[in-house]
């Protein structure tokens, strides 16, 4: 079923800033499925010296873990990140919960932000 004219694409957006989590609930709509790009991302601010930091990022939809990745922290004095990007179907009524955890050594979490829009 498409989208009517008449409402405009979703935007769903949570930014749990410097905190580990964040959740994001989008609930199902009655009358039609609908199509989400969701993006989270992870950014860390790195210290001038990061020898041995790490930063890790991990994505759970409705209490699944679908993806996890953990990579050596980069860029001295800067910032480094992570990004996860997946396109999610939702049935009429189906609503979705994303939920997005990070976790650090030697570095610091500056943001931590999920995204869903709806395809139009």
């Amino acid at each position: 079923m498409k989208r009517s004219d008449a409402a405009p694409p979703e935007h769903w957006r949570r930014d749990a800033g410097p905190d580990s989590v964040a959740v994001l609930d989008i609930p199902g709509l009655l009358e039609r499925s609908r199509v989400f790009e969701v993006d989270v991302t992870l950014v860390v601010d790195v210290p001038s010296a990061p020898q041995g930091a790490w930063h890790e990022l991990s994505l759970e939809l409705d209490g699944k873990r679908q993806w996890c990745r953990r990579v050596d922290t980069r860029n001295p004095g800067q910032t480094d990140g992570l990004d996860y990007h997946q396109q999610v179907r939702l049935a009429p009524e189906q609503g979705l919960r994303i939920r997005a955890v990070a976790q650090v050594k030697g570095c610091r979490i500056r943001q931590l932000l999920i995204e869903a829009r709806e395809d139009s």
